[in-house]
């Protein structure tokens, strides 16, 4: 998801800078219009995050850290277009993710691993390849006021889905935007495993409506989890978002219904709160999710809240509930702090944590506080 950016350069054949003598004035003419016709642009565009974080209720107890990308990863990015005429264009994104405070690569050091595609968009709509965002964590981030950033994150309870946190690699995305607000997307990612066509593929898509204040958005995706020796049953995230914009304050909402293995695995894989070997045994492989959220903006004030639940329909029922009060302050148009406070309750053995946009997080309490600029 695109934050802020900045055009640096559009490319211009030499030869209107190069025209000299009585008929330079034609030459530029001339190149101006096939210029105009064949227009390229680079833009180079970037997010930096970052802030403190204090996190408690963890079996290792209360760490703090300075962390980068709390709110939002910090990232350095560059996207290209190029008209090919009759309404059509080409396009691409390359996207680094980058750690602040230590001055490495993020996404486990993967040097485009946020975005890295390219595509064609056109009349029919926008064909990309490579790797991007799942349709249903962008229907996620609709939904959640936090946007799936700071201690408030809804992805502290609601999965991530995709290989790649959130991400798709070798994606296939179709997306075409029809009139009266209508919106659908179509992915799919091969598993690229040999001796099975299906063993490790991918698929999803979206569905979106937007009328005046309203803007509702249908996400899903399916993971197969099979090798090519083992068959296990297939991860299913299906959520439903709303948005409300009353103009002084903004009502979320959103429900999930996850089935199947690797549906809805804790953000933190480990054991956080020290739970005996028996206890943390197995995974829910059936559970619904319900986020409730509202944003109010202020002058240069933005007051945030959610509520988040998961509910674990196995025999284990390994529920959990999440609270989050958020505060941002704009020093400039794209300059701003915040700080959020969030809490957890995990029943009957859950492990879910609080984590951020960048982090797992270690335990059910935590406060944050940075700044972000985008650029």
């Amino acid at each position: 998801m695109v934050l802020g950016a900045v055009v640096v350069a559009a490319i211009v054949p030499a030869a209107a800078t190069a025209a000299t003598g009585a008929g330079a004035g034609a030459q530029v003419a001339a190149v101006s219009a096939v210029s105009a016709a064949s227009a390229t642009t680079l833009t180079v565009y970037g997010l930096l995050d970052m802030g403190l974080v204090r996190e408690s209720g963890g079996a290792a107890g209360a760490v703090t850290r300075l962390t980068s990308g709390l709110s939002n990863g910090s990232r350095l990015g560059f996207k290209g277009t190029e008209s090919l005429g009759n309404g059509w264009s080409a396009l691409f994104v390359l996207e680094s993710g980058v750690q602040l405070d230590s001055g490495v690569i993020g996404q486990g050091g993967v040097l485009f691993g946020r975005q890295s595609f390219v595509g064609l968009s056109g009349p029919a709509g926008t064909l990309t390849l490579g790797r991007q965002y799942t349709a249903h964590f962008d229907t996620l981030a609709l939904a959640d006021p936090f946007a799936s950033g700071t201690v408030g994150d809804a992805k502290n309870l609601l999965p991530s889905t995709g290989d790649a946190a959130t991400r798709l690699t070798n994606a296939i995305h179709y997306a075409w935007q029809g009139q009266r607000g209508w919106r659908l997307e179509v992915q799919h990612a091969p598993g690229e495993v040999a001796g099975s066509a299906s063993a490790g593929r991918q698929w999803g898509g979206a569905v979106g409506y937007t009328m005046g204040a309203l803007q509702l958005r249908l996400g899903y995706h399916y993971r197969n989890n099979d090798t090519p020796t083992t068959h296990l049953s297939a991860a299913r995230n299906t959520l439903l978002a709303a948005v409300v914009n009353l103009g002084a304050v903004k009502l979320h909402a959103a429900y999930g219904i996850d089935r199947g293995i690797n549906s809805a695995l804790p953000r933190n894989g480990g054991n956080p709160y020290g739970y005996p070997a028996l206890a943390i045994a197995g995974q829910t492989t059936d559970s619904t999710d319900v986020l409730l959220g509202v944003s109010a903006p202020w002058g240069p004030h933005t007051v945030l809240a959610s509520y988040v639940r998961k509910d674990d329909h196995g025999a284990t029922a390994r529920d959990a509930r999440q609270v989050a009060l958020g505060h941002r302050y704009a020093l400039a148009p794209r300059l701003d702090t915040y700080m959020v406070l969030a809490r957890l309750r995990n029943h009957n053995g859950a492990s879910y944590t609080l984590g951020n946009a960048s982090e797992t997080g270690t335990g059910n309490r935590a406060v944050s506080a940075g700044i972000r600029y985008r650029f």
